[in-house]
């Protein structure tokens, strides 16, 4: 049960707000607590969680729901009852393996991004050049960000974007772990000496996932699909002359020239 404390005059140091319940009881708000009280979530800190294949099944039904919640009513919004409700147990189970929501949320989009990595690094086509690989990449970025609708994929950039301490600071570690592929092919091009030198990797990266993470806000906005095979194609097409050496034609010619010129003498030689 939750009330707006402020809305009632009450301040954080006031004394204890009380409430007529419907039941005719006096209720709290959720924001305080009598001394030698606690909440679900201290409860849940305590608990210790099952092991086993029930308990195993019992944790992907709940990030399975969670996902759908988190995607369709967005963090601020979501709340664990609504989650064990769409689950038909009740909010103490949902505690007993996770214990907050920021947990849970975190969780949920940890698996995602996992998901992504999993089917990048499987299907990365590592034998071909790195513009090949770069449009994979950019794909299945964008196919994969929008392929169960643009809730998850709104939840985690905006969410992603947050500074405050309740979930914005979890994503440092996810981003950079879900951004590990893209550094490596990056890393890759350019020991090959197809993307340039004189620019920090993490910059190039921000100059890919930049214009992508605009394009997914705009098709989360006018809540339109995304045409990917065009759209990656025309990303691909924008950003590789940038990411390529500065005169890289003029040295494939000279390199070409030095081959030719190299196997003439031989044959003059023979």
């Amino acid at each position: 049960m939750e009330y707006d404390v402020t809305a009632c005059g009450a301040t954080a140091g006031s004394a204890l707000p009380q409430f007529r319940a419907s039941n005719g009881g006096t209720a709290y708000h959720s924001r305080f607590r009598l001394p030698g009280t606690a909440t679900m979530e201290d409860h849940a800190a305590t608990r210790r969680i099952p092991s086993g294949a029930r308990a195993e099944q019992r944790i992907r039904d709940i990030l399975r729901v969670s996902r759908e919640v988190f995607a369709e009513l967005g963090y601020d919004k979501t709340t664990t009852t609504e989650i064990a409700q769409r689950l038909g147990v009740s909010e103490a189970t949902v505690f007993t393996y996770f214990q907050s929501k920021r947990k849970l949320c975190v969780r949920v989009i940890e698996d995602w991004y996992d998901e992504i990595i999993d089917a990048v690094e499987r299907g990365m086509p590592r034998d071909q050049s790195t513009k090949a690989q770069l449009a994979f990449y950019v794909k299945t970025h964008l196919r994969l960000f929008l392929i169960q609708g643009t809730g998850l994929c709104a939840l985690v950039l905006s969410e992603g974007r947050a500074k405050g301490p309740e979930l914005g600071q979890e994503f440092v570690p996810l981003q950079r772990r879900y951004t590990a592929p893209l550094m490596e092919l990056l890393a890759r091009g350019r020991e090959h000496g197809e993307i340039r030198a004189d620019l920090p990797l993490s910059l190039l990266r921000s100059a890919i996932l930049g214009p992508m993470e605009h394009i997914l806000w705009d098709a989360i906005a006018r809540e339109r699909e995304v045409d990917i095979d065009k759209t990656a194609a025309g990303m691909v097409a924008l950003l590789w002359p940038a990411l390529q050496p500065a005169n890289i034609e003029l040295e494939a010619l000279r390199a070409f020239h030095g081959e030719v010129g190299a196997a003439l003498r031989k044959l003059d030689g023979a």
